[in-house]
């Protein structure tokens, strides 16, 4: 046991160092090639942060662990919400001023619907992966196509959208070409070995403890697959660039729900446990609603304040205590 829990709390730190560089190093040999910052950080940025997420679930379900693999997508989504975004507004409160986010959260909620329709009938199969990772591959597109015309828009009006323009004040600074490819080795590198040993570390405890690889997958790993978010969110907020840090939640939020949920149906195809769609889904659904809701239908300037941060995190220290409850009885 203890050499699991170890393993579990080195996977994680090198997990978030080795995906922050992942990300630099990506968005740094993006940038020269000529790639726009706002492209960048719709894209590279967004996704990145579920970089740690893609490559564990991956490995677990390599590994016969289907169950972590997608425990580790659903709970990350809500992490993302009720953990990510009630810490960094407990911080600060966070004020939207993007009109590319508005466009994004109904991108976010599709994809989270996707994921109830495509798991319905209890199967996560080889069909239903290459469903979901082509309709990842057709938001990416879009991603592009409207980063594409909202750089295009700023340039002729002179009037930049505040997203962007936090994203060219984050990515000002462009490390060389060498080092950039040299970090986007050694981060992907260092994730896949500490994603191994994460997930080794995870499936030890869920066996000795005699509970499923789901609910490892829903708590610890979600957990810790998040903090590459916290760490983006955090800074981002004292940074006052508010807009990324939402940003980073709904583009990881996509990502997770098509890319992640895709990938492990195709690489080890299960049966999904009830529970799943009668627990987890409508909570990651119900948590997604109510970010909307006190961001867009609130009244005045979107924005997330201390008191609405302090409610996510209670939701979802509600929801863990749930999960807790109902592997003891």
């Amino acid at each position: 046991m203890l050499l699991a829990i170890l393993a579990i709390l080195a996977g994680f730190i090198v997990l978030a160092w080795s995906a922050d560089r992942f990300v630099d190093g990506a968005a740094a040999l993006a940038s020269h090639f000529g790639v726009s910052p706002l492209i960048i950080g719709l894209t590279i940025v967004g996704f990145g942060t579920s970089a740690p997420e893609l490559v564990v679930s991956a490995l677990a379900a390599l590994g016969g662990n289907p169950g972590l693999a997608v425990g580790n997508a659903i709970g990350s989504n809500i992490a993302n919400v009720g953990l990510v975004l009630g810490i960094g507004a407990v911080l600060a409160p966070l004020t939207v001023g993007s009109a590319i986010l508005r466009r994004e959260f109904p991108v976010m909620g599709l994809a989270l619907l996707m994921v109830l329709i495509v798991l319905l009938d209890g199967q996560l199969g080889l069909i239903e992966g290459i469903i979901l990772l082509i309709s990842l591959l057709v938001i990416i597109a879009w991603t592009v196509h409207t980063g594409i015309r909202e750089s295009r828009q700023a340039s002729v009006t002179k009037l930049e959208d505040p997203l962007q323009a936090e994203f060219e004040q984050e990515l000002a600074q462009v490390m060389p070409m060498m080092q950039a490819v040299l970090w986007l080795i050694i981060g992907g590198a260092f994730m896949v070995a500490s994603s191994r040993l994460l997930v080794w570390g995870a499936v030890q405890i869920a066996t000795l403890l005699g509970i499923s690889d789901l609910l490892i997958g829903l708590t610890i790993v979600a957990i810790g697959t998040s903090l590459p978010e916290v760490a983006a969110t955090v800074a981002s907020v004292f940074k006052g660039e508010n807009d990324i840090a939402i940003g980073n939640v709904i583009g990881s939020n996509i990502f997770n729900s098509l890319g992640v949920i895709g990938l492990a149906g195709i690489l080890h195809p299960t049966v999904i446990d009830k529970i799943v769609l009668t627990r987890d889904i409508p909570m990651m659904l119900g948590i997604t609603v109510l970010l909307y809701i006190i961001l867009y239908r609130s009244g005045g300037i979107p924005c997330l304040s201390r008191i609405k941060g302090i409610v996510l995190l209670m939701l979802y220290c509600s929801y863990l205590a749930l999960l807790v409850y109902q592997a003891t009885v």
